[in-house]
């Protein structure tokens, strides 16, 4: 069976570099991935799996960040007329864009579950000669959409292992079940997919990532360095005013605004584990001669545990609330983005550092890591499945990168598409027999 998917991995892999520069040419930020959705759901249906979508499968309640109506109808369009079947995309309208394919073997075994997420950064890709996408003709059209972090592999090795295990699904047993995840990037779509009960019967689940920093012919078993996060928008409201006539009539939001900058940044560290906040945006004002009458800010906490984060979250939440006060002026806050921290089970790493030791183009297994420090909302999925007594990993494939993740010339070396389905698929018989 092991030759026969090294095999029958070797004869997508032509395919799946298609796939793969396919979603990166037609690249979409998260909520918007209406034409990656509608191509994975197609696929899926074509090769005989029971298809779950849309509102099916995300959680309108749970959903964190999600643009204006305005913008999504827009983008609603744009895909469609980038070559999205309307038959698919009437199920994601409003932004509803997950997709879940499952094979259901009939036969006594556990549910296996894989997580792939589908989005892009807000981000302008280089037009730069010398980057890969632009002389093989497959550099984003989609303005200030690129995927630069990976997840255009992520899709397309979701697309792989889908198409094997249809190959071979008469050799299986139980369940498989292959998460198409929306909106990674601002961790704003798995806690909605997760709260839809997407993962609630599954056994064993594993998510997976290519690059970061991890060299080709490099597996991690376990990612255990996931910062628990919150992305937060403030907005203050004051009263706009001339500045010379009638300044005293006026209240000033950006000043409340930019003390609650210093006061954010001064927050005392945890001693309990690391802790980080930033403010990443700033906007405010109109004119040199009148008062901001509001401000938007955006921020971010993390922390090296979910407590350590909430931590840091409350201590904002006062610092945001003492310089409204100070200013005499209202905040308003929202918060469009969260994950947690999550270890991935012992028994698992195990399992997947015997089941790589037979995949010819891994050269180095690691079997745990604590080296991230960025932050993943697959931490959602992971919990849950945890806490209903599953078991759950977080693994990395390694691939050299021409730049680094969310940099505007990131790209892969794309013979890990091949190396991660050998790996997920072999990791599916094996669990099958267990």
């Amino acid at each position: 069976m092991r030759e026969k998917v090294f095999q029958l991995a070797e004869e997508l892999y032509p395919q799946m570099i298609e796939w793969r520069r396919d979603f990166h040419q037609y690249a979409e930020s998260g909520w918007v991935e209406f034409r990656t959705a509608s191509f994975v759901a197609q696929r899926l249906s074509e090769w005989g799996y029971e298809i779950k979508l849309g509102r099916e499968v995300v959680d309108e309640h749970s959903r964190m960040g999600v643009p204006p109506q305005e913008f999504l109808k827009q983008q609603e369009q744009r895909a469609i007329e980038q070559g999205a079947n309307p038959k698919w995309v009437q199920y994601f309208s409003g932004g509803f864009t997950g997709v879940v394919g499952i094979i259901d073997t009939k036969k006594p075994g556990k549910t296996i579950g894989f997580r792939f997420d589908m989005d892009a950064l807000d981000l302008q890709e280089s037009y730069e000669p010398d980057h890969l996408p632009v002389l093989k003709n497959f550099v984003s059209v989609n303005k200030n959409m690129m995927h630069a972090c990976g997840h255009d592999a992520h899709t397309s090795i979701g697309l792989g292992l889908a198409k094997l295990l249809s190959t071979i699904k008469d050799q299986l047993t139980g369940k498989i079940k292959i998460i198409f995840q929306p909106s990674e990037e601002g961790v704003r779509g798995a806690k909605s997919m997760v709260e839809a009960g997407v993962v609630d019967d599954i056994d064993v689940f594993i998510a997976s990532h290519v690059g970061t920093g991890v060299p080709l012919g490099e597996f991690v078993c376990g990612e255990n360095g996931f910062l628990a996060t919150t992305k937060l928008d403030a907005t203050f409201i004051g009263k706009a005013s001339h500045a010379g006539a009638k300044p005293e009539e006026g209240k000033n939001a950006l000043l409340a605004a930019a003390s609650a900058a210093l006061g954010l940044h001064s927050i005392p560290r945890h001693s309990s584990g690391d802790s980080r906040i930033n403010v990443g945006v700033l906007q405010a004002g109109s004119g040199r001669n009148v008062i901001p009458g509001t401000a938007h800010m955006k921020m971010e906490t993390r922390g090296e545990s979910t407590e350590i984060n909430e931590y840091m979250l409350s201590q904002a939440k006062k610092v945001l609330r003492g310089a409204a006060a100070m200013y005499d002026v209202e905040v308003k806050m929202e918060i469009v983005g969260e994950a947690k921290t999550s270890k991935s089970s012992e028994e698992l790493l195990f399992l997947l550092e015997d089941i790589t030791s037979e995949i010819p183009e891994i050269e180095k297994v690691t079997r745990s890591t604590n080296g991230s420090s960025g932050s993943e909302d697959a931490t959602y999925m992971m919990e849950r499945v945890k806490k209903q007594g599953g078991l759950a990993a977080y693994s990395i494939f390694g691939t050299t990168l021409a730049a680094g993740h969310h940099n505007e010339k990131f790209d892969i070396d794309e013979k890990v598409l091949k190396i991660a389905v050998k790996t997920l698929a072999n990791a599916v018989i094996k669990i099958s027999s267990l």
